[in-house]
């Protein structure tokens, strides 16, 4: 909820990530928690699609949600990337469909797209075997470890980009990220840009890389 560019942030998700071309629809999926009650109410503001689920078992809010709107493939993008990219939505459900993957995403290792692009492409039965079987909570909690760390078990394709930006952070999860993404969006002015565009911007700003260099992700636990 957070503003940048005078909207909330998650406005900015949304509009994004409704402009890819491979996306049937865009849906909120948030806690049932009375703190949440602003996005519900954002959502209603919006015309947004909202449906509620558990806190802590991500996993489970991504199931209940995909058997709501009877959907046989879910697109993980998370609130926190204000900066995600239509065209890398739409190039990783490609890679997605072009592989007859269980699961593809530009996350898996090589990482190659900056951190805060990060989209996951997965399929219904994929999800609900993972509901079923994933017995840790710590993997439930980030919704799909259990099938990107059973390639045994799970067709896997991993989307790349050709040149390396993994050392750029686009995510927010601290006050030097959000700061980061305002200056992005207040040199580049609108929110219909490309993940270049603020690449170039970053380019001509070496020094901004500076504020949030210093963030280190946190890890996700072992099982």
């Amino acid at each position: 909820m957070a503003p940048v560019l005078g909207e909330p942030m998650l406005a900015l998700v949304m509009r994004r990530a409704a402009r890819a071309r491979r996306l049937d629809r865009v849906v909120v999926a948030t806690t049932g928690l009375p703190a949440d009650d602003a996005i519900v109410d954002l959502g209603l503001e919006q015309g947004w699609e909202v449906h509620r689920g558990s806190e802590h078992d991500l996993l489970d809010r991504y199931v209940t949600t995909m058997r709501a709107t009877g959907a046989a493939v879910v697109v993980r993008i998370t609130s926190d990337c204000p900066l995600i990219d239509p065209e890398v939505i739409d190039a990783t459900i490609a890679a997605f469909e072009a592989g007859s993957a269980d699961y593809a995403s530009n996350t898996l290792e090589p990482r190659t797209f900056p951190r805060g692009l990060d989209v996951e492409v997965v399929t219904a039965d994929a999800l609900e075997r993972a509901w079923r079987e994933d017995r840790s909570p710590a993997w439930r909690e980030h919704a799909t470890p259990y099938i990107y760390r059973h390639p045994e078990r799970f067709r896997l394709i991993r989307h790349g980009s050709p040149d390396d930006h993994s050392d750029q952070r686009w995510s927010v999860d601290t006050p030097e990220d959000l700061e980061l993404v305002r200056r992005l969006y207040g040199e580049l002015g609108r929110d219909d840009f490309g993940w270049r565009d603020a690449l170039a911007v970053m380019d001509a700003h070496p020094d901004w890389m500076e504020l949030n260099r210093a963030i280190e992700q946190k890890p996700l636990p072992p099982a």
